[in-house]
């Protein structure tokens, strides 16, 4: 029944009287987890902020302090540095129960979710060069130097970016501040990806021919989202026991602008980007086959694929596509020397092999079914 209140209609229909497919699983909690844990990440970020100090100076020393000195600092700290590694994997986790449920027929979902993942990257990477320390510093002045490969305006971007002929304290203050904005902007983004994904329903392995075959989202789908709070105890005892087990040695150096570390390694949830761009040894090729890992992915919603979510050469395809991630992954934190070279080489040339192979699931498949 409709309220006069407006804004609890939009509510009521966000929440409550969705009509849902009657066999969402486990799989579907990934959004709502990641939806929870970027207000956690909000939450904590902003505590964070009233004790930062964004200078080159100090920054170093402002971390150690929030872990000494404030009051329950560093729990904050501790749960905001490793809740960037729990919002990764549920967001790896979202995408690829995407392909399984070939998600990118819902186009305007599927682009405003791929937009907001290359918005969290681009967050995580801020946050992780305001910790000021050696390994953070000089993943700064690599990531932001390959700009330098756009034509023209390349070096114009870099230098406006450091604010200066270098990343100096002026850098690290524009990161901040971009950092603390940008969560504002994903709000907005993550309401316009459900509003979307409200319009056309969530795909689902059970064909639901019209709303007149399904259930309200709440409170049915209410029970199922409290699952989400075995992550969450699961995440808070990782946290407290293994606080520090996901970062680098490298990350509790303070930043020495002189010497750099022998073997630059990125975050976990990076490394799958930094094998391919170091498996190419041109600047610019590497630069755009590091752009092209997720970029390529918008290419999919000029694709009307109708086939079954069932389908076995799909979910090969994924799987496939995983095994491939994760030994990316492995390669990237490897030495830059041989067999580890080529194999980021060969694994990459897979990578987007199995990119294309996805995009042209929809015609193999009609074959298949002849």
């Amino acid at each position: 029944m409709k309220s006069s209140n407006n804004v609890l209609n939009f509510v009521n229909s966000l929440v409550v009287v969705l009509p849902s497919s009657k066999n969402l699983t486990i799989g579907w909690n990934y959004g709502s987890m990641l939806g929870m844990i970027l207000m956690f990440q909000i939450l904590t970020g902003t505590f964070l902020a009233f004790y930062y100090t964004a200078d080159g100076m100090y920054a170093f020393n402002a971390i150690q302090y929030i872990m000494y000195e404030v009051n329950y600092g560093w729990i904050f700290r501790l749960f905001h540095s490793n809740g960037a590694s729990l919002f990764f994997i549920f967001m790896y986790l979202h995408v690829f129960k995407a392909l399984f449920m070939m998600s990118y027929r819902l186009k305007k979902v599927w682009a405003s979710g791929l937009t907001i993942f290359l918005l969290v990257i681009v967050e995580a990477f801020m946050g992780y060069v305001l910790v000021w320390a050696q390994m953070s510093f000089w993943a700064a002045v690599v990531i932001t130097s390959l700009l330098s490969v756009i034509p023209i305006w390349g070096m114009k971007i870099v230098m406006w970016v450091w604010s200066g002929f270098g990343v100096t304290s002026a850098t690290l203050k524009f990161f901040f501040v971009l950092h603390f904005l940008l969560p504002w902007g994903l709000l907005v983004l993550v309401l316009m990806h459900l509003i979307f994904l409200h319009a056309t329903g969530s795909t689902s392995s059970l064909y639901c021919h019209g709303d007149y075959d399904k259930i309200c989202f709440g409170p049915e789908f209410w029970n199922k989202d409290l699952y989400n709070l075995v992550f969450w105890f699961l995440f808070f005892i990782f946290t407290l026991f293994y606080p520090y087990n996901l970062g680098d040695p490298e990350m509790y150096i303070e930043a020495n602008p002189m010497m750099s570390p022998v073997h630059i390694v990125p975050e976990w949830y990076f490394l799958f980007a930094y094998a391919i761009l170091r498996a190419i040894p041109n600047k610019v090729l590497g630069v755009v086959a590091l752009l092209m890992s997720i970029v390529s992915f918008y290419l999919f919603v000029l694709i009307n694929n109708y086939t079954s979510c069932l389908n076995k050469l799909n979910k090969f395809l994924v799987y496939t596509f995983i095994v491939c991630g994760i030994i990316l992954s492995w390669l990237g934190q490897c030495l830059v020397e041989i067999p580890f070279v080529y194999l980021s080489g060969l694994f990459s040339f897979f990578y987007f092999i199995l990119i294309i192979l996805l995009m042209l699931m929809f015609f193999f498949s009609k074959f298949l079914y002849i």
